[in-house]
């Protein structure tokens, strides 16, 4: 009997491997503030990749069209222990990944950023969703993918620290203007009361004098 060649071997092993891996493949619909849960029983140690893409219902096309403004947030819990795994928000079309420490069920829950009340609750979302438990290697495109994320989300955030820089400048200035017009008015409060204790000074001796005289007359008659 003739063994078969190392390089067959390889070939063998990787087939199996590719096999053996979980692929959960599922479609549904959830509405704009709707949130879908998903039990996965992972073993420990094994990486699960999520591969989801997301439609939404136009009324004007009658149909489930792609819309870039659509975000879809995963979020990834050990049941057991309650600890999260994943929490991101991605595109339409995006991917996740995870490394299991602990053997059990995770639940994989996903939804969308619109609001109900901004956009209504007859907002239906349509969303395809691959789930691989057990994956021979890391998908690199997800990998660019997500520190393309990561960037975006860096730039966001030096965004908001100009907006902030911006806003406590302003406010500095307005509280400069505030505190001169402050300083202002009370100096003119200031010279206002020394003004009105001159006056006062000014008519009580007038009034002295008046009454000194008034007197002085009437003893010399």
């Amino acid at each position: 009997m003739v063994s078969p060649s190392p390089r067959r071997q390889q070939q063998l092993l990787l087939l199996f491997l590719v096999f053996s891996a979980t692929v959960n493949a599922l479609h549904f619909y959830l509405d704009a503030n709707e949130k879908r849960c998903f039990v996965e029983e992972v073993p420990s140690e094994t990486v699960v990749e999520g591969h989801y893409r997301a439609l939404e219902w136009s009324d004007e096309q009658q149909a489930y069209v792609n819309n870039p403004e659509l975000g879809i947030l995963v979020e990834v819990d050990e049941m057991e222990t309650s600890h999260p795994v994943v929490r991101t928000r991605g595109p339409p079309d995006g991917r996740f990944t995870f490394t299991s420490h602990d053997s059990g069920d995770h639940s994989i829950c996903l939804s969308t950023n619109y609001s109900s009340s901004w956009f209504g609750s007859n907002t239906h979302i349509r969303l395809y969703l691959d789930v691989v438990v057990g994956a021979v290697k890391p998908d690199l495109d997800r990998d660019r993918s997500h520190i393309s994320e990561l960037a975006a989300k860096v730039r966001d955030l030096n965004n908001k620290l100009e907006d902030i820089r911006r806003e406590q400048q302003y406010q500095r200035e307005r509280e400069a203007d505030f505190r001169d017009l402050s300083e202002e008015t009370n100096s003119k409060a200031v010279w206002y009361s020394l003004l009105q204790i001159a006056v006062l000074i000014g008519t009580c001796a007038w009034q002295l004098r008046h009454l000194r005289r008034f007197f002085e007359d009437r003893k010399m008659r």
